[in-house]
């Protein structure tokens, strides 16, 4: 059985939790950031900065984070390496929302902020969305939809769950940013941002390995960076505009099933999903949950 280590920074630890989040073992372990289990394989996250990679699978698993015992630090962007007064420039910002979530789709959105209307969305009150309460999200979106350039890109559950044998979480989200900028940069076409700001979810060295699989993919201008709505307005209108699509797409959702869905990825869903499987089985969870989650496998014994 295959052993790795590799050494990472903050950072790269906070991507890689977010990244194993539906794969996170509950169980605390003392001296840990966190402990995941995902295809045979078992990564373990420890608070020196560490992380070790056990199972069949480990060295693959290892290898779309870094080299044994190194810090890849060519793939991570710090704020250091941006555009010079970035926040004063014509950015296209993109983000995600619903990766961590049990329940509810895999939302996108590229949003392309001009530097004249930077001072316009600084008044409406655009910010980072997790500083925002769930109405004033969806009333912004509603604003900022009439405002901006933006393309938005939903993956519901059903799709999710079609495609995700072939396309894990990390290369799921790579394809929807990718798509999504390239469709908005047709939009606005032949104007052209000074710069494309990915929040950044993987190394960029791992950004670049799936985007190379894509169809249209993007290779210009490209700068990555975590909390990247707290260095431009174009990434906090995105997110904004991903979070309220997420929750108006929950709220549908919840209302088809006559349940009300929780956003997140706790106990609560695995009560939920135990519900929606005595009155539908595992195909009619299919249309509203991330089957992949650990929170399938807990709401069957719920269910048993």
């Amino acid at each position: 059985m295959s052993n790795i280590i590799l050494k990472v920074t903050t950072n790269q630890m906070n991507m890689m939790k977010e990244a194993y989040r539906p794969f996170l073992v509950q169980k605390p372990i003392p001296y840990t950031h966190f402990s995941a289990k995902k295809n045979g394989t078992t990564i373990t996250a420890y608070t020196s900065g560490k992380v070790m990679f056990q199972g069949t699978g480990a060295e693959q698993e290892a290898a779309k984070w870094g080299n044994p015992l190194t810090a890849k630090k060519s793939t991570q962007t710090n704020s250091s390496s941006l555009p010079k007064d970035l926040q004063t420039l014509s950015v296209l910002g993109s983000d995600e929302v619903g990766n961590g979530s049990y329940f509810g789709p895999l939302t996108v959105c590229a949003a392309y902020v001009d530097q004249t209307q930077l001072k316009e969305l600084r008044t409406l009150g655009v910010k980072d969305s997790k500083e925002l309460k769930d109405g004033q999200i969806i009333q912004l979106a509603k604003v900022l939809k009439e405002t901006i350039p933006y393309q938005l890109l939903v993956l519901p559950p059903k799709k999710y769950n079609e495609i995700q044998p072939t396309y894990n979480a990390v290369r799921m989200k790579v394809a929807l940013h990718n798509q999504a900028i390239h469709l908005l940069l047709q939009k606005i076409a032949p104007v052209k941002p000074d710069a494309i700001l990915i929040d950044q979810f993987t190394p960029e060295a791992n950004f670049k390995k799936y985007a190379r699989l894509e169809k249209n993919q993007l290779t210009e201008k490209l700068y990555f960076v975590t909390k990247g709505e707290q260095y431009h307005l174009a990434v906090a209108a995105a997110s904004i505009i991903s979070r309220a699509s997420f929750l108006e797409e929950l709220d549908k959702e919840s209302a088809e099933l006559g349940l009300t869905l929780p956003s997140g990825a706790g106990t609560k869903s695995d009560q939920v999903a135990a519900t929606i499987l005595k009155k539908g089985g595992e195909a009619l969870l299919a249309n509203y949950a991330k089957l992949h989650f650990a929170n399938t496998e807990k709401a069957k014994k719920l269910v048993n």
